[in-house]
């Protein structure tokens, strides 16, 4: 090794951002062990790169003793003051002992520390660069299907969109460019590992930031948002603004904000409705599209009893139950739902023969579904 070495690690230093001290002490390192495993030495080792002409050099290293009972590690201080006569006990007396075959041994060995100091420092890189967007969502293109697994190129790294992260019925081809939520990156032997996800809330969330100024500007805030990939979502809005409407600044005109957003994810219904600190308004908001007639609210039990009309019980339940599971998580109350004629009969049963208390009970509901259009 010479000085053309020293230039390279200057450049690299430079180039990569790898100290050149750090790149001198790995390769010393090595060379120690290229030095005992080449040349069969059970000897206390040094080796040395000199900075400024790249020169290298072994020395075997001793300690300096009275009584010697390890000749391969200890000399006596007699023998080394034959040397210097200022050694004195406890001193570490080191001798070169540099082979003449040694500089090819030790180029090598340079090459192949270099090399893997390289690697190590850009996948460090690559690991700090999407550590930082971690929670975000990137644009990235498929470049394989494996089974069900998809892999996507996202610059620097590869990541996988594993099966429980796609959409259900949506389809990946090669070459297809797809918005990805940056699920978490992982430090493996072969450097990071990226995981992302097409199904989680956060992509939603970040989709709608991007979209709508007034929630990237802040006039807008996202309180909740909940998914059945592939089928449905909701998402509840807050404005401190009573002159914002937060829902429709979500939804903009036409609905041109939120379907650009519903094409983005394979046609999944999105739904923005209104939050409210009030949590039987809330729940009537998050049952939309249903109008609701009446709210029951137990604080004790953060328990709901919502009454709905008898011709859009159906539609407050959603299909499988859907519309009333997704409501429920998105306001995180438990509710349950009752039509008008479920409710007056219930009623009847507990107060049978007093209609005057019904008509009242019905009358209050009336009212609220008054408040709420």
């Amino acid at each position: 090794m010479n000085i053309e070495l020293i230039e390279a690690l200057k450049d690299l230093e430079k180039e990569r951002g790898i100290e050149m001290d750090v790149l001198i002490e790995a390769i010393e390192a090595a060379l120690i062990s290229a030095y005992k495993k080449h040349f069969g030495s059970s000897q206390n080792v040094r080796a040395e790169i000199n900075r400024s002409n790249g020169d290298t050099h072994v020395y075997y290293r001793k300690d300096v003793v009275e009584e010697v009972t390890d000749d391969k590690l200890e000399i006596s201080l007699e023998e080394a003051q034959q040397y210097d006569p200022d050694f004195e006990v406890g001193d570490v007396f080191e001798s070169e002992v540099t082979p003449r075959s040694f500089g090819r041994i030790a180029a090598q060995t340079a090459k192949h520390v270099v090399v893997q100091r390289i690697r190590e420092a850009e996948r460090s890189m690559v690991y700090d660069q999407f550590s930082t967007q971690k929670d975000d969502v990137i644009t990235a293109t498929v470049v394989r299907v494996e089974g069900r697994n998809v892999y996507i190129d996202m610059g620097k790294a590869e990541a996988l969109l594993a099966p429980s992260e796609q959409i259900p019925r949506e389809s990946y081809r090669i070459g297809d460019r797809i918005k990805v939520y940056m699920l978490e990156v992982r430090k493996t032997s072969k450097g990071p590992q990226v995981l992302v996800s097409r199904t989680h809330p956060g992509l939603l969330k970040r989709l709608f930031e991007r979209e709508v100024p007034e929630i990237q500007d802040g006039t807008v805030e996202i309180k909740s948002v909940v998914r059945e990939p592939g089928w449905r979502s909701k998402i509840s809005v807050y404005s401190a603004n009573s002159n914002v409407d937060p829902v429709g600044a979500c939804v903009g005109s036409k609905g041109m904000r939120v379907q650009s957003i519903v094409n983005e994810l394979a046609g999944e219904k999105i739904e923005v409705v209104r939050w409210d600190a009030d949590p039987a308004v809330y729940v009537s908001n998050a049952l939309s599209p249903a109008k609701v007639v009446s709210v029951t609210v137990d604080a004790n039990d953060k328990f709901t009893r919502v009454v709905v009309p008898d011709f859009q019980l159906s539609l407050a339940i959603g299909k499988e139950g859907q519309n009333a599971r997704l409501a429920a998580r998105l306001t995180g109350w438990k509710i349950d739902i009752k039509s008008e004629s479920q409710a007056q009969e219930e009623l009847a049963a507990a107060y049978d023969g007093a209609e005057p208390a019904l008509e009242d009970s019905l009358e209050l509901d009336a009212s609220f579904a008054e408040e709420q259009e």
